[in-house]
Order: C-alpha cells, then structure tokens, then sequence
C-alpha cells in the first residue's frame, strides 16, 4: 500500500473539518443583566388601634397612632420619646407614651435589609386611666435583619421589669399573661413573637390585648391593641441571574488504543508534517488525530484481507 492510500482520504477530512468550524457560530459572552430589587424594612416604637366609647355620646371613636414609625429603602431614623391623642378625655390631650429612650431605624440595598426599635424607661397610658399607666417596661427591643442569600433573622426582647395596671407582673413565652383590676380593666400581655420565612423576618417586643372600663373623664370603656418595639424586613432579590452561554468545551479526538502517532525527522508527527506541506492551518490537531484514525482501521482490514487470501492448507 502506497503512501496515497493515506493522503486522499486526510484531505477529505480536512475539508470536512473546514466546514464544520465554518458552521459551528462562535460562543459570545454577552454578560449577565446584573442586580436585583432592593429589600425593604420597617421599625416602629409604638403602634396603637383603639376604640373609645364616650358616656354621654353613642358613637365609638377609633383612635389610631404610632410613633417614630420609618421605613426604607431609603435609610429612615426617628427618636420621638411622646405620643398624644386630642379630644376624648373631656377635651384634653392623653399622652399615650412617655419614654426616656424611643427609637427606631430601618435600611435597606440591594444586599441587606434591617430594621430595629428600641424603647426603654417606657409609659404607656389609655384614655380614662390618667393617673395609672396600662403598662410600664424597663426596656424593649426587636431586630429583623434579612440579608440577601441568607436565612433571614428576627429577635426580641423584655428586659427587667413589668407593671400593668399597677401590679407588678412576671410574662412567660409560654403563652399570654393576663392582668385583671376589679372596677378599672384588664390586659393581656403577649411576650416577644418573631417569625420568619425564606426571604422575610419580624419581630414584635410587647403586645397588648386592652379592654378597660373605669367609667370616669366621659370615657366607658376602651378596647384595643397596641404593640411596643415591632421590627420586620424582606431580604433583597439578590443578583440576577447571568445569561452567559456556557462555553463550549474544547474537544479533541479519541486516542485510538495501540496505535502510536508517527513522527518526522525533526520531532513533528508525521500527519501534521505531511498537512504542513498543504498549508493546513488552525485545524491541523482535528485533521491529525482523523487521519491516524483512518490508518488504524485501514491497517485492520488490510491484515483481514490479506488472511482472507491465504492458500488453504497453509
């Protein structure tokens, strides 16, 4: 077998070869649509819903506040230490918080978001109880924080003591505590709740079930709820995702088991010295590998043939 056998068919496949990189269209990197939405966040000292009845009136009037209340985005800090409301008892003001410390602060970005109230040395009044606090706390805190790509965290707490409608008073986490003062009221004292999910967290310090009825200052009863130190967030989407093509791995022919590749005088394969006579260029590898391929095959079936042809009786 001449050396023609070999060339004719590395030329068909580099022509081959030429048209399959002509075909194949390049990977572009075109980059990734880059960030997420920001998170948000909200703190508040103190959040009141009322309802005050009037003796010598027959309508309910809804009283709503809250105090140093803030959100974000954008970085939100209030530290008001009074609440009052107008009109409902005899006309005169009702100073519904008194604090030395009232705080509340939110952020948020495109990382993280948090928020925190802080509340301390705390007085909580009700309209009808001028002279005795619904509640009064040492200190109060709740935290949220939710960072993007992590378990959001919430935490609060009731530290030193607690008096309710006068009487000193011990919470559990076991469940509500209730303070009950014949001929003035009773309140219901819900410690330290925090919740969070995959992407959002709160967390509430004190909540208060109100139901007061002392008959005095034009006011029949009051009912309600108020919360002290509530803190929660949502963590932020977190970069989107990239829309890169993957890239394409480079392939290269499989080495075909016992057949060593020839080399020229020089150190070069003998395929790709033969190719470099013809000019190949960057596909040289492929057409290289193809060819010692063929003579592989082409070996196999000439010993095959040549057995074939063998005189019986040899």
């Amino acid at each position: 077998m001449n050396s023609n056998t070999f060339r004719m068919p590395a030329a068909a496949l580099l022509a081959a070869g030429a048209v399959a990189l002509l075909a194949a269209p390049p990977a572009l990197a075109t980059g990734g649509t880059g960030g997420g939405g920001e998170g948000s966040s909200g703190a508040v000292v103190l959040r009141a819903g009322l309802d005050v009845s009037l003796l010598n009136k027959t309508v309910n009037v809804p009283l709503k506040t809250s105090l140093n209340e803030v959100s974000a985005p954008q970085t939100a800090q209030k530290t008001a230490l009074t609440v009052t409301l107008d009109g409902v008892e005899q006309g005169q003001p009702v100073s519904i918080l008194k604090a030395d410390v009232a705080t509340s602060k939110a952020t948020a970005d495109k990382n993280r978001a948090e928020a925190e109230a802080n509340l301390a040395k705390a007085r909580v009044h009700v309209p009808g109880l001028p002279g005795l606090s619904l509640i009064e706390v040492e200190k109060v805190t709740s935290k949220a924080v939710c960072e993007a790509g992590k378990k959001p965290v919430a935490t609060s707490n009731v530290l030193g003591s607690v008096t309710a409608l006068g009487k000193r008073t011990t919470l559990s986490a076991a469940g509500p505590t209730v303070v009950d003062v014949p001929g003035v009221g009773s309140v219901t004292l819900q410690l330290s709740a925090t919740e969070t999910t995959s992407t959002t967290a709160a967390a509430t310090a004190l909540r208060l079930k109100v139901a007061v009825n002392p008959a005095k200052l034009n006011v029949a009863e009051v009912d309600g709820e108020i919360v002290l130190a509530e803190a929660h967030c949502t963590a932020p989407a977190g970069p989107a995702p990239s829309t890169e093509p993957a890239a394409k791995p480079e392939t290269t022919p499989a080495a075909v088991a016992g057949v060593k590749p020839q080399t020229a005088p020089g150190g070069k394969p003998a395929a790709q010295a033969n190719l470099a006579e013809t000019g190949a260029g960057s596909v040289t590898p492929y057409v290289a590998g193809g060819a010692l391929l063929l003579l592989g095959i082409g070996g196999g079936a000439l010993v095959v043939t040549r057995r074939g042809k063998a005189p019986q009786g040899s």
